[in-house]
């Protein structure tokens, strides 16, 4: 149940003055559907209204001028605007209003009158112009404007100001809410309470009150990062309670081991330690190995697999897409098929006898590893004893499909996996009811990719030497960039380069995109992983994870479009045999410094954990690592790439000194935080919320 104290914040956005049938839905577009979403607007910047002369105005800044009202220009035609001409003693202005009140703006602002007037000046082909001025009042009523003023986010049909009064009056319903942060760390960052924390957001001062490093704005920050902390801490420890089967290393997993023609790196090793643990504790486990590009996370898994078939049980793999689910199939099928482990591949295509003989096989148990896609959990698939699911690239998957796959057995254990390194800051935030083991080792003998950045002017020279390298049975991608917003554009852009690629090179070279079905996308890169294909032209980034081990080439073209850990995740498609690799980034020049830091980092380390914080260290806020498409949080007010990336593991270490203290939230601080993850909606059973 909802604490009544929050009532007024959860009320319609209806509720509000001037709220009706027209701006609801404009209202709630901006925000949201009730007050509190309101009251949590932020204002982006301050206007200081402190009159000026005409003499001193600037084209695209809001002033604010005493003036005289000297003519008014009447419409000509409906479509025309009012003009008024006014002045100072300095200089004139024209006043333009678009609309059908005319008469009234004559009427009252006659010749003569004086007014102040206040908004953005322009500066247009016949002169200076403010259209439709923000305010403009009678000079004895000078007190209507404020001298200072917050700018809040605008849509069509709702401007700034009016979204203003809506926040100001949502902001007067916020209570004032019991105290649920650790008083020495109020003490110790200066933090002001909660409303008052708000109210200091909606009313600033300064520019600087607008800050996200000022402390009441790092105060709303931290109860936002401490909300979630404190839901995925609730989570793991719920997950903790729930018995389930015991799993112990194998004799299969050491025979398979021993057949490998390598040696596990000291970061494989200490990740199946930890999985091994997990398993064999009698608790759920749910954990994350979190490894770079080719470093052997699929081994690790095999190993878990290969215990529990071992136990008589069964696991499933799945993975996003079929190419992918193919290729986890041949890697593990035969090392598990040499041991007495049955595994089978179940996707999409299967249809018919063939299919119903796979289901028999998984409900028998005949079957101990599944490999697949969606199809895994379907409603005919049936297991006969699931106990692990192991999902790749865990964040291209919803919640939602993760749970049915694991409502296939009784507490079933969780391993994801994900190929894209995540600086540690951000572990919490993404991964904050998993546990998380790091491969940061590559395995010998991987050879690294030669990295070299050329200027655009040179790409016919690259074609050149792709041909002679095609020629010698070389395979390559080549990415094109996102040249606009339209997808057309963006495609007819790699058609052209398709096209010429073909001129040049002859007519193995294929193209990707994403208007492509995903069975089309699948044919061709099955051709080319085949080798039917010389070239890979592509406009969306290559599939994470698809392995072509002849493909030695990767050009990007107009690298410094793309982010760092992007980069960083294409070149990571060559490299994967025992030849020689190269990666081209052919840029555009002149080179922004940050864009330059960039293709330096990485013409000098592979590192891709590395990598990822350098990206963070030069990108601080924005979507720096494409985070926002692999399950990242929204946030209201945390900027965790950012100002506040220092407040994420603070409000971890409390989320999880909470739950062992009073797991239950009954003492007074306790009582406290429910409202607070009511307030902002992070439970620890909210399923949409949940990373794993």
């Amino acid at each position: 149940m909802r604490p009544e104290i929050l009532f007024p914040l959860f009320a319609p956005i209806a509720s509000l003055k001037g709220v009706g049938p027209r701006v609801a839905p404009l209202l709630e577009r901006l925000a949201g559907p009730i007050v509190r979403d309101v009251a949590f607007l932020i204002p982006h910047s301050l206007v200081r209204r402190t009159p000026a002369l005409l003499s001193s105005a600037m084209d695209g800044q809001v002033m604010t001028f005493e003036v005289v009202i000297d003519s008014h220009q009447p419409a000509r035609s409906k479509a025309q605007p009012l003009r008024m001409r006014v002045s100072d003693p300095t200089g004139f202005m024209t006043l333009v209003f678009f609309g059908r009140f005319g008469d009234q703006i004559e009427q009252r602002h006659p010749v003569g009158a004086k007014r102040i007037i206040s908004g953005k000046v322009e500066d247009d082909k016949y002169g200076r112009q403010m259209v439709h001025p923000d305010y403009m009042v009678a000079a004895e009523k000078r007190d209507e404007i404020p001298e200072l003023e917050a700018i809040y986010p605008a849509t069509e049909g709702l401007p700034p100001r009016r979204v203003r009064t809506f926040a100001l009056e949502a902001l007067e319903r916020a209570p004032e809410l019991p105290e649920w942060q650790d008083a020495a760390w109020l003490r110790q960052e200066r933090f002001p309470g909660w409303r008052e924390a708000l109210a200091r957001l909606h009313n600033p001062e300064s520019e600087a009150d607008l800050s996200p490093t000022s402390g009441h704005y790092r105060r709303l920050a931290y109860d936002e990062l401490l909300a979630q902390q404190l839901a995925m801490a609730q989570r793991k420890a719920e997950r903790r309670k729930e018995p389930a089967a015991k799993i112990a290393p194998s004799e299969t997993a050491a025979k398979i081991r021993a057949d490998l023609p390598f040696a596990f790196t000291g970061a494989q090793e200490r990740a199946l330690a930890e999985i091994r643990a997990d398993l064999a504790a009698g608790e759920r486990m749910s954990r994350l190995i979190q490894g770079d590009v080719g470093s052997g996370k699929t081994v690790v898994a095999m190993c878990a697999m290969a215990d529990v078939a071992a136990g008589g049980a069964q696991s499933a793999l799945m993975a996003p897409t079929e190419i992918l689910a193919r290729q986890h199939y041949e890697t593990l099928s035969g090392p598990l098929t040499d041991h007495g482990v049955g595994v089978i591949l179940l996707t999409g295509r299967d249809k018919g006898a063939g299919r119903a003989e796979k289901l028999r096989a998984l409900a028998s148990g005949a079957a101990k590893v599944a490999v697949g896609t969606h199809a895994l959990f379907q409603a005919d698939v049936a297991f006969d004893r699931l106990q692990l699911a192991v999902v790749d690239e865990q964040h291209r998957f919803g919640v939602s499909e993760r749970q049915r796959l694991q409502t296939k057995g009784q507490a079933v254990h969780l391993l994801a996996m994900s190929a894209t390194p995540i600086p540690r800051t951000l572990e919490l935030t993404m991964y904050g009811d998993l546990d998380v083991s790091r491969i940061d080792e590559k395995p010998p003998g991987r050879t690294p990719v030669a990295t070299r950045a050329a200027p655009m002017t040179r790409i016919t020279e690259v074609e050149s030497r792709l041909r002679e390298a095609v020629a010698g049975g070389a395979q390559a991608f080549w990415i094109c960039p996102l040249v606009s917003e339209s997808e057309l554009i963006d495609l007819k852009a790699a058609e052209t380069r398709a096209a010429e690629l073909k001129q040049t090179i002859g007519p193995s070279v294929g193209l990707i995109h994403g208007k492509l079905p995903a069975a089309a996308k699948d044919a061709v890169m099955a051709e080319f992983a085949d080798g039917k294909l010389s070239v890979l032209v592509a406009t969306t980034v290559v599939e994470v994870g698809v392995n072509v081990p002849n493909a030695t080439i990767m050009v990007i073209e107009q690298a410094e479009r793309f982010g760092l850990a992007q980069l960083h995740q294409l070149r990571g498609r060559v490299g994967r045999g025992r030849q020689e690799s190269s990666c081209v980034l052919l840029y555009d020049p002149p080179l922004s410094e940050t864009a330059q830091k960039r293709l330096d980092i990485l013409r000098r380390t592979d590192d891709g954990f590395l990598i990822a914080e350098t990206d963070l260290e030069l990108r601080g806020g924005g979507d720096a690592l494409g985070l926002k498409q692999s399950g990242f949080p929204d946030y209201v007010f945390a900027d965790v790439l950012g100002p506040h990336r220092d407040l994420i593991a603070v409000a971890g270490d409390d989320a999880r000194l909470i739950v062992g203290r009073d797991p239950d939230l009954k003492s007074e601080r306790g009582k406290a935080l429910r409202v607070l993850q009511e307030l902002f909606d992070w439970k620890a059973g909210l399923g949409l919320r949940d990373a794993g």
